[in-house]
This record gives structure tokens, C-alpha cells and sequence, in this order.
């Protein structure tokens, strides 16, 4: 059983830091593209974040860029999600997503992920 397991959410002030971190078990994914994204209340799920399964390649939403970052330990199976100068804005449900096993490349797409994690709240005040 495959399984996504996000934790490090929390309240935090604008202007503020989390990190988030996806722990993969039931199945590797070291080597498959992994991604985050988020919800938040009467809107769609966005894209965040994605990473390739070398660790090599990441790709970021415009909304984040240059504020949050991506990264993995493969010997961990865990992925992380570090958050910077966190706005109001950012608050949503954060979701990790992992592609099918043996599939490396990252991807902004939702439909091409086939694993999900329950998410994690993230809230902003401001």
C-alpha cells in the first residue's frame, strides 16, 4: 500500500518560514518526479512546486518563485518543501504528489501524478 504522509504545517505570521516534508512509504519513490501543491477554500488546486527524481531538475509557480524551495533525500524517500516570506496568500491545504514508480521526470501537471498525500494546513496571518 502506497502510501504520502505530509506534516509541518502550522499557523505562522507573514513573513515567516516552514518547512514541509512528504514521507513516502509502501513503495520507492526515489527515483520517480515527485510535486506539491495546494488548495485553498472555494479554489483550485495550483501547482506549487516539482522536483525530478535525481533531485536534478525543479520547477516552481510564479506565485513562489524565488520564495520557496524544493528539494528530496532519496535515502529517505522524503521530500521537502521549504517556505520563505510566507504571505496570507499562501495559506491553503499542501498536498505532496508522487508519480507512477520509475517515472523521474518532474511534472506541473496534476493528471500526471498518481499518488496523493491527505495534506497538510498551511495558514498565514497577517
Amino acid at each position: 500500500q502506497v502510501q504520502l504522509v505530509e506534516s509541518g504545517g502550522g499557523l505562522v505570521q507573514a513573513g515567516g518560514s516552514l518547512r514541509l516534508s512528504c514521507a513516502a512509504s509502501g513503495r520507492t519513490f526515489r527515483w520517480s518526479g515527485m510535486g506539491w501543491f495546494r488548495q485553498a477554500p472555494g479554489k483550485e488546486r495550483e501547482f506549487v512546486a516539482t522536483i525530478s527524481g535525481s533531485g536534478g531538475d525543479t520547477a516552481y509557480g510564479d506565485s513562489v518563485k524565488d520564495r520557496f524551495s524544493i528539494s528530496r533525500d532519496n535515502a529517505k524517500n522524503t521530500v521537502f518543501l521549504q517556505m520563505n516570506s510566507l504571505k496570507p496568500e499562501d495559506t491553503a491545504v499542501y498536498y505532496c504528489a508522487g508519480r507512477p514508480v520509475g517515472l523521474a521526470r518532474m511534472s506541473e501537471d496534476e493528471n500526471r501524478y498518481d499518488y496523493w498525500g491527505q495534506g497538510t494546513q498551511v495558514t498565514v496571518s497577517s
